[in-house]
């Protein structure tokens, strides 16, 4: 169980897998995740389900490499098995059946967190444009996965190398000031990313959704890791989300609590690309 079936490189130190997990796969909805454990003592991170195929039993992971454990994980191979791969967690993603047109905006390995409801508005019948952004023309990915379920799909660089330099936000402003208009907004990615559109898409009153990233532990709302202040009131991502009202999200609070283990992580990262002697 939880064998590594799939494995491919997506842009530098992003990976997909597919893990072998059919009773994950089975239940599983877009906007959930799973939690997983790679080695006895490691510590468990979540991860978006980015696809799923439920006769296979493939559950679809696509992680970027940032510090211990997502080092780990990609040190593994096919056939290789995690060893704890728990879910699906969280509250699926909902929507009004009486929208027509939505916006995604994915900036980073946001990717993984609206392919799926891409896909299941694209069989309703729903409109549905795209925007991408990375550091460069190499942290893009996926895009031609994305084409086949929307009607456009918009790029943004930060170095100019692919698609409009700048970021999300650039397009978002030129597609709403432009007179385009949608009955959601659906963004996900670095937590100043997400501010940001927020910010823009409050001043045209569109519904906007959020994709929360906080620290998690159990994914029960045991621990409290998770916790997150929606509207004046304390949430728990794991339970209560991931998916938010965007409009109701404290984002200065959550980059806090995200910030907070930042140096702890850096230094067990470094011990151990020493221990597999990479260095610098």
């Amino acid at each position: 169980m939880n064998e590594i079936l799939i494995k491919k490189n997506l842009a530098p130190n992003v990976w997909l897998m597919g893990i072998f997990s059919p009773q994950v796969a089975k239940k599983a909805k877009p906007g959930q995740f799973v939690i997983l454990r790679v080695v006895e003592n490691g510590e468990r991170i979540p991860l978006t389900i980015a696809d799923f195929d439920k006769e296979k039993g493939i559950v679809y992971i696509i992680f970027q490499v940032v510090g211990k454990t997502t080092a780990i994980l990609a040190s593994l191979n096919e056939n290789d098995s995690i060893l704890d791969f728990v879910g699906p967690l969280g509250m699926p993603y909902e929507h009004d059946p009486n929208d027509k047109a939505y916006l995604f905006v994915a900036g980073g390995l946001g990717i993984p967190a609206i392919f799926l409801k891409v896909k299941m508005l694209y069989s309703e019948g729903k409109k549905i444009d795209i925007i991408v952004g990375g550091r460069s023309k190499e942290n893009i990915f996926f895009e031609d996965e994305l084409k086949k379920y929307c009607e456009n799909l918009y790029i943004s660089t930060n170095d100019g190398s692919y698609g409009k330099k700048g970021f999300v936000t650039d397009v978002l402003k030129e597609l709403l000031e432009s007179g385009k208009r949608y009955d959601e907004v659906f963004a996900v990615g670095p937590i100043l990313m997400m501010k940001a559109v927020v910010d823009i898409t409050r001043q045209y009153n569109i519904k906007t959704l959020v994709s929360l990233n906080p620290i998690m532990i159990d994914g029960t709302g045991m621990c409290g890791g998770c916790r997150v202040l929606v509207g004046n009131e304390v949430k728990f991502a794991c339970v209560d989300g991931p998916i938010f009202n965007g409009f109701d999200v404290d984002f200065d609070n959550l980059l806090k609590r995200n910030l907070y283990y930042q140096d702890l992580e850096k230094n067990a990262f470094e011990e151990h690309k020493c221990k597999i002697g990479l260095g610098d």
